[in-house]
Order: C-alpha cells, then sequence, then structure tokens
C-alpha cells in the first residue's frame, strides 16, 4: 500500500512538473516563467550602474531566492523521472543546469553574475504551456527541410565565397589604398558586406570602374537572398506534414514529441499514462 502511494505520489509529481495540459501543470509552468522574467530582468538591471548601486541588496537576496528555488525544482524533476540521467544530459536539463550554477559560482569567482541571463533560454517552454504544440511541429518540419537541404545550401555559400573571393581580389586591383582597400582579405570583407545588402559604409569605392562593379554586387545580393530560400521551401513543400502533438513527456526517455492518441511512447514504448512506469 505504502508503495502505491509512493508511485501514485512520484506519478502526480511528475504531471505537474512535466506536463501543461493539467491545471496544476499550466500554473507551475507559468509560475516557473514568471520567476525567469524576473530574474532576466534583474540581470539586465543589474547592469546600470545607478540602479545596481541603490538597489544591490534588495535584487541579490531576491536573486538568492530565485535561485533556489529552481533548484528545488531542479531536485524534483530528478526525482519525478525514470531515469534522471536522461533529463539531466537533455536539451531542457542542460539548459536548466547552466542557468542554475552561475549564482553559485559567483561565490567563488568574480563576473559570473551575468551568465544568469541564460535563464531565458527556458522561455522555450512558453510553447507547451501555451499549447503552442503546432508550432514545435512546424519547427521539426523545418528542421527536416534544413537537413535535407543541407548539401544545396553547402554548395551555395561555397560558390558565393568564390564570388567574394573575385570580386574582392578585382576591387583590390582596381581600387587604392585610400578608399580602404588595402588588402585583399579587407577588400573581400567589403564584398561580404555589400553582397549581403549590409553595407557598413567603412569601406567604399571611388572610382568609376569600382563603382560598377559595386552595384552589380549589390544587385546580385538581392538574388543571392532568394536562392536559399527557394531551396528551403522546395523541401518543405516535400516534409510538410500535419503533426498533432500535445505535452506529454515520457517518463522514461524524456521524449515529448507525440500524438495527442498516442499510448506508448514511439521512442521508447513505454506506456504514457501508467502510473506505474515511474
Amino acid at each position: 500500500m505504502e508503495s502505491n502511494n509512493k508511485v501514485s505520489w512520484r506519478h502526480r509529481l511528475h504531471e505537474i512538473i512535466y506536463e501543461a495540459d493539467t491545471p496544476m501543470g499550466r500554473l507551475f509552468d507559468v509560475i516557473l516563467l514568471i520567476l525567469i522574467l524576473l530574474s532576466v530582468i534583474l540581470v539586465c538591471l543589474e547592469s546600470v550602474p545607478s540602479i545596481n548601486s541603490q538597489y544591490y541588496e534588495l535584487f541579490n537576496a531576491i536573486e538568492w531566492g530565485i535561485t533556489f528555488i529552481f533548484s528545488v525544482e531542479y531536485i524534483l524533476r530528478l526525482i519525478a523521472v525514470h531515469k534522471p540521467q536522461n533529463y539531466v544530459f537533455s536539451f531542457y536539463g542542460i539548459i536548466d543546469l547552466l542557468s542554475t550554477l552561475p549564482k553559485y559560482i559567483s561565490l567563488f569567482m568574480v563576473g559570473t553574475q551575468s551568465l544568469i541571463a541564460l535563464r531565458a533560454l527556458r522561455l522555450l517552454r512558453i510553447f507547451r504551456i501555451l499549447k503552442l504544440t503546432r508550432y514545435i511541429g512546424a519547427s521539426n518540419t523545418l528542421a527536416k527541410a534544413l537537413i535535407a537541404s543541407r548539401a544545396k545550401i553547402g554548395v551555395f555559400l561555397f560558390s558565393v565565397l568564390i564570388l567574394c573571393i573575385i570580386f574582392g581580389t578585382i576591387m583590390y586591383l582596381i581600387e587604392s589604398d585610400e578608399s580602404g582597400f588595402t588588402s585583399i582579405p579587407r577588400s573581400i570583407y567589403w564584398c561580404i558586406v555589400t553582397l549581403t545588402t549590409v553595407g557598413y559604409g567603412d569601406i567604399a569605392p571611388v572610382t568609376s570602374l569600382g563603382q560598377f562593379i559595386a552595384a552589380i554586387i549589390m544587385v546580385l545580393g538581392y538574388g543571392i537572398i532568394a536562392v536559399p530560400t527557394g531551396i528551403v521551401t522546395a523541401e518543405l513543400n516535400e516534409q510538410n506534414k500535419k503533426i498533432d502533438t500535445n505535452t506529454q513527456m515520457c517518463k522514461t526517455c524524456m521524449n515529448d514529441d507525440h500524438k495527442d492518441d498516442a499510448l506508448f511512447c514511439h521512442q521508447c514504448g513505454t506506456l504514457l499514462n501508467d502510473e506505474t512506469a515511474i
């Protein structure tokens, strides 16, 4: 009986911490996001000398309180899963650890306080909390499209690099040092900046021929922008499919990419709604 109560307690803990489909799970994640936002705002305010000097003690006390809460949360996440190491080495597990450690490290090292801003990465959980899982499915489709088109994009980037080397060398031969084209690498830098339509203006051609070539590079820049877009779009048309996922996370392998009607984890086969799985 005691064992069943223990299992039930850990199951409820898992439901609250890892799921966003239940009222308690949603409340837990919303409170967590508020604390994360507060922590990030505090780090930003601490970077303003006039504000930090006046409220340093208050900021430090609040930050230690938030760090303590996150430390307890991290421990509870380890307790709530069947294999804690899967959470520790998962994406969110690493982010949670990295966002909690800086405050403790600041006791021994100076200058690590700003690393607490890493907690902003935890805001990625908002996709689960607001049930915007359709965007998670869309992001997975986009990731697959990018992976599938990596060879074509690689060839395209290599071609652009060759063009930059050629045009950069030409501009170095045409323009003088007074124009800023003091070396081929610096001329290549100017070509990359111009081709990407950034145009810092720190280097500019002064000769008519140089300006003519610069105009050609600028026009090419607009055309080049469309190339990778077309490549990825073509792959998206191949990869695009509807994925109805939810926020349910497997207690064993930590996989959270499950369809709404899934009974078992498609990665490890664990029964998703089994209270005895923990």
